[in-house]
């Protein structure tokens, strides 16, 4: 299930299917005071998110975000209790959160502790109308590619936030033949509704994708986030958005490359609020290489895609 923009009260036609670009709040949090970034409380910072072209943020203060025109999204971490899925789904929902990702498990079920955790998921979703995205991510049962696909075959309907950094490192997935793994991962890219940017390497958790030295690790990432937004393309209405989200977190994390810094002290290999610019133009440009692929492959698709650059 996608996310879709509200329905135009006076009868207006609803927009082509598009690009949403965000930023998650992990991206601007304990940014160092050298980051080009937006400086000031929660506030200030939301209200500067707009200014630099961004619509939407994954945060656990959604009111102050709606307060600066931007559509929250939620985020949920839950081990085996569906209860509590169940009560965060509700939160998350009552707080005015367009959909909410959920990291879920532990990578260490059986399986029919993942077939509960998956169809329950599914049925909360359901029940509580409110959209939720399985995200990829490791320490979760969603951690090894094999399995996630197997509970592709059995619940067809699942939807993911694509979180593609931690099959990239856990898998190590440049070691081999890429192009076949890229193939058998298909089944997920076609369910992908929702993209958290980040690029990482075999070895690190978060690379600074704009510099040339990681070029052939950007372009595996390109190529996972153009399928992934082709596989959105061919099942969305008009009115539907693919939210994609930077996600690129701080020192504390130990997810960055630490360098010395000019005071000789360990910092940031890079912005991270620059590299979220350069990670956003990369969605675009994936979404633009999507949109002629779908129109290719699926040409009964073209004129719904025609008028959309992936931009509002």
């Amino acid at each position: 299930m996608s996310v879709s923009e509200p329905r135009d009260a006076d009868g207006e036609a609803s927009p082509p299917p598009r690009l949403f670009a965000g930023l998650s709040f992990v991206t601007i949090a304990d940014l160092p005071s050298w980051s080009s970034g937006p400086k000031g409380d929660t506030a200030e910072i939301y209200a500067a998110l707009g200014e630099a072209g961004y619509e939407g943020i994954q945060t656990l203060e959604p009111a102050t975000a709606r307060g600066a025109g931007l559509v929250p999204f939620g985020i949920a971490r839950v081990i085996d209790d569906l209860d509590q899925l169940r009560a965060v789904t509700r939160h998350w929902r009552d707080q005015g959160c367009a959909c909410t990702t959920v990291q879920l498990g532990t990578g260490l079920e059986e399986d029919d502790d993942l077939w509960r955790l998956a169809e329950g998921m599914l049925q909360i979703s359901e029940q509580e109308r409110h959209v939720l995205h399985l995200e990829t991510h490791r320490a979760t049962m969603t951690q090894d590619i094999r399995r996630t696909l197997g509970l592709i075959e059995r619940f067809p309907e699942l939807t993911f936030n694509g979180d593609f950094a931690h099959w990239y490192i856990g898998h190590e997935l440049p070691y081999g033949d890429i192009e076949a793994k890229l193939i058998a991962m298909r089944p997920v890219f076609e369910r992908v509704r929702f993209l958290h940017l980040r690029v990482s390497s075999g070895a690190f958790g978060q690379l600074t994708a704009s510099d040339p030295a990681e070029a052939q690790h950007l372009a595996i990432f390109r190529q996972m986030w153009t399928e992934s937004i082709g596989g959105f393309l061919l099942t969305a209405r008009s009115g539907d958005y693919l939210p994609a989200l930077c996600e690129l977190l701080p020192a504390r994390t130990f997810y960055p490359k630490m360098v010395t810094g000019p005071d000789g002290n360990p910092r940031e290999e890079s912005d991270r609020w620059t590299e979220a610019t350069f990670l956003t133009e990369q969605a675009r440009a994936c979404f633009d290489a999507a949109v002629l692929g779908t129109a290719a492959s699926a040409p009964q698709v073209l004129p719904m895609l025609a008028s959309n650059d992936g931009r509002q």
